[in-house]
């Protein structure tokens, strides 16, 4: 059995002068700002007097559903609190800091410079989480978040030092000893060949893609096409499962297609 590490990153500043300092105000309606698979995000953000905390994640795709919703996709588990609740709801800001790379993670971030752009979107959906972060049922972990097209754009295309990632199709599970990357945030792009498949009723794969905190929902693709979005080292549910869940669900998010 593999050993699951977590891999929604945590960030907290407590009593910092520099994150608790006024920022600019929110971007203009006419700035978009480009979001797809692979894309930094910011959730559950709380600030008091004396400190602020915030988890980041990473975005598996970016699309429209059948409504013409600007729709995104991540883990279901970057939206359960430390209390083991889901955050339906949830506020989510653009992470505009420079992708790492697996060697020089992202920093975490000294200011609350995100607050410029503002909120971009909410959470609209958070599914059962993995069963090894938070607990209870296993399930697929997968969130879909409603975005504000007056902030931002989709794009197929996310770059890290390490490399690019294009999003130009929606593919089935993986079979065994297929070589696949992801794109996080954190660590940018890295490789590694699928070992197992899990259980077909919650869509899952495990590979050997080198992941860090942060990196939670970011794609997992075959060239361009996207085949899963990643929760944790190993494991990744397979994107088919996901839309076939969200079209049953119906809803936001039902009908998903790339942008």
């Amino acid at each position: 059995m593999p050993r699951f590490t977590r891999k929604a990153g945590v960030l907290i500043a407590a009593m910092a002068a520099a994150l608790l300092a006024p920022v600019a105000p929110a971007a203009q309606a006419d700035t978009l700002y480009p979001i797809g698979g692979g894309t930094g995000i910011f959730q559950q953000f709380v600030q008091t007097p004396t400190k602020a905390t915030i988890k980041n994640c990473t975005l598996t795709a970016v699309g429209y559903d059948s409504a013409d919703n600007l729709v995104g996709l991540t883990n279901a588990h970057c939206f359960v609190d430390d209390a083991g609740n889901k955050v339906h709801g949830d506020k989510v800001y653009l992470d505009r800091s420079p992708h790492g790379t697996f060697s020089a993670p992202a920093p975490l971030p000294s200011s609350l410079e995100f607050l410029e752009v503002g909120v971009i979107g909410e959470v609209t959906y958070i599914s059962e989480g993995n069963g090894y972060y938070t607990g209870g049922v296993a399930g697929p972990d997968y969130a879909v978040i409603k975005f504000d097209p007056a902030k931002v754009t989709p794009t197929n295309t996310v770059n890290s030092p390490s490399g690019s990632v294009t999003i130009t199709s929606l593919g089935a599970r993986p079979a065994v000893g297929t070589r696949l990357c992801k794109m996080g945030h954190r660590t940018g792009k890295t490789c590694g060949i699928v070992t197992a498949h899990g259980p077909a009723s919650i869509g899952r794969f495990i590979s050997l893609i080198a992941t860090n905190g942060g990196d939670s929902g970011g794609p997992v693709v075959d060239g361009t096409t996207l085949v899963g979005n990643l929760w944790g080292f190993p494991g990744h549910t397979s994107i088919e499962f996901i839309i076939s869940d969200m079209n049953a669900r119906g809803g936001v998010g039902a009908g998903f297609h790339l942008a």
